[in-house]
């Protein structure tokens, strides 16, 4: 179950994510709006880098998330990407009444395999789904560059707040699925590694002359 917790400084686990996109999809607003913040009606580009934090409880555990949200435009592609590989989620919007703005989707996914890891997490986003009077992008057309990519995808507004929260549960589900499952793997290693050891008495470590080592495995 996951639900809001606001203004916790005490944290089980902390997830960055970051915002990318072309200049003027929204990637501000939709921010804004995940932390509860005033939308605004009109466009201010991002210069360089931004973030913002929230928290988030998820199967009893305290998450707190760190949003980056990246400029753009091209001028700063190379400042951005270099936050790529600390980032253990990416949201990747477009906008619906630009079409150039999908098409680019796919150069930005370019980025995203060649800067960062591997097992990243990647929600692709469409925003300004209130304007579809004026959309330039078909949910057919993101829908199957979605099942492509095999990534979530969504339509949001910024404006009205649909799906936002959605969005970022999601991929933040995604994250902390995985967080979970490697503390598994790594405390499943811990027990057979101290398995594997076998104390023997004081002065017959199988013939050898050399002292017996104490387990201090703490497990």
């Amino acid at each position: 179950m996951e639900s809001p917790i606001r203004n916790s400084k005490n944290y089980d686990h902390l997830f960055k994510i970051i915002l990318i996109g072309d200049s003027g999809v929204g990637k501000t607003s939709i921010l804004a709006r995940f932390v509860g913040e005033e939308v605004l009606k009109s466009h201010i580009s991002t210069i360089g880098i931004d973030f913002k934090m929230k928290c988030l409880e998820m199967d009893g555990k305290q998450i707190k998330i760190q949003v980056w949200d990246t400029a753009g435009q091209e001028r700063y592609e190379t400042i951005t990407t270099q936050y790529y590989r600390r980032a253990q989620g990416i949201m990747l919007a477009y906008d619906i009444t630009r079409k150039e703005s999908f098409e680019n989707v796919r150069k930005w996914l370019r980025y995203v395999e060649e800067f960062a890891e591997s097992n990243v997490k990647v929600i692709l986003v469409g925003n300004k789904c209130d304007l579809s009077e004026q959309r330039a992008v078909s949910t057919n057309a993101a829908e199957h560059l979605a099942q492509e990519f095999n990534i979530p995808w969504f339509e949001t507004s910024a404006y009205t707040g649909e799906y936002v929260e959605d969005a970022f549960l999601t991929i933040t589900k995604q994250i902390y699925i995985e967080a979970i499952q490697a503390e598994e793997i790594e405390r499943e290693k811990r027990h057979s590694s101290s398995a594997d050891i076998i104390l023997t008495p004081k002065g017959s470590f199988d013939g050898s002359d050399e002292p017996v080592k104490e387990n201090n495995c703490q497990c």
